[in-house]
């Protein structure tokens, strides 16, 4: 049976409903994850749930173990992630409370997160130009609209380094630049995914207009806080109406994304890398 999982942000720390088997943490290749992995059942689905930022949200945007997160839902048997995350708007139709199902994503960050299982001894190349997986964004996109909740269907994601947020001037170019809302944490965790060859969607909840907005005061925690209080609830019913109707069996291609990407001779890859990332890769590479 194909299992889910779920990546709390900021607001999300358990998932209501969710029965609950147990809570166990993860070894990696990579390091320790954010935080013990909740496994349980929820719409008579196997369900996993991880806060992004731990619990009590201690953890900051540039210091999340992306690859670690990633990693261990992939041996936890997870196929489809969906990413639940605040973010600003740069868009004025994207209003405060409002969600977007984003479809694109431009990184923006400069501290060297580590954003690919292929760094040592193995090159992949994936094609990432179309970042999320379709069927499960449309799957979401449905539960806002029967919801009757203001769903936008697609959204450029901009993601900054952060902790700050912008100043006038950033917030200003990148909606020169077309972005449509910026948060910092979910490029990461897209092409994380698509290595894994997971499923990724991320429904994003709009708290604030950032700062450019000549109507509306500057973003500050206690807004973002506010009106992702106000939206969570909403989101929790999303997730729970989209678990309800997800069929079991993936029809994408989001699980075949290595087929044709490892570009490494398979005699050259190094014992360990074969052995860290047989999880992903062994499919392709075992036998050659």
């Amino acid at each position: 049976m194909s299992v889910i999982g779920i990546i709390g942000g900021s607001g999300l720390y358990k998932i209501e409903g969710m029965q609950v088997i147990k809570r166990v943490s993860v070894k990696t290749p990579f390091g320790d994850p954010s935080d013990k992995f909740t496994i349980g059942k929820l719409e008579g689905k196997d369900l996993i749930f991880l806060p992004r930022h731990g619990v009590g949200h201690r953890i900051s945007p540039s210091e999340i173990n992306y690859r670690a997160n990633i990693f261990a839902m992939k041996k936890l048997g997870v196929e489809r992630v969906i990413s639940v995350t605040a973010c600003g708007s740069l868009n004025e139709e994207m209003k405060p409370l409002d969600f977007v199902v984003v479809d694109q994503f431009v990184d923006h960050t400069n501290s060297g997160r580590k954003m690919s299982f292929f760094d040592s001894g193995i090159v992949s190349h994936i094609v990432f130009s179309h970042p999320v997986c379709s069927e499960l964004c449309a799957n979401i996109y449905a539960a806002g609209i029967v919801l009757n909740l203001n769903m936008h269907k697609g959204g450029t994601y901009i993601n900054m380094e952060g902790p700050q947020f912008s100043t006038l001037a950033e917030s200003k170019l990148y909606r020169a630049w077309g972005m449509d809302i910026i948060g910092m944490t979910n490029m990461a965790e897209a092409r994380l995914c698509r290595e894994a060859e997971i499923c990724y969607s991320t429904l994003a909840c709009v708290t604030d207009y950032d700062c450019w907005h000549p109507q509306h005061e500057s973003v500050t925690l206690d807004m973002v806080m506010s009106n992702l209080n106000k939206n969570i609830e909403n989101a929790k019913r999303v997730i729970s109406l989209v678990i309800k109707d997800l069929p079991l069996e993936r029809k994408c291609s989001c699980g075949q994304a290595l087929k044709f990407a490892i570009v490494t001779e398979r005699k050259l890859i190094p014992a360990k890398v074969k052995k860290d990332l047989n999880i992903i890769i062994g499919k392709y590479i075992n036998g050659k």
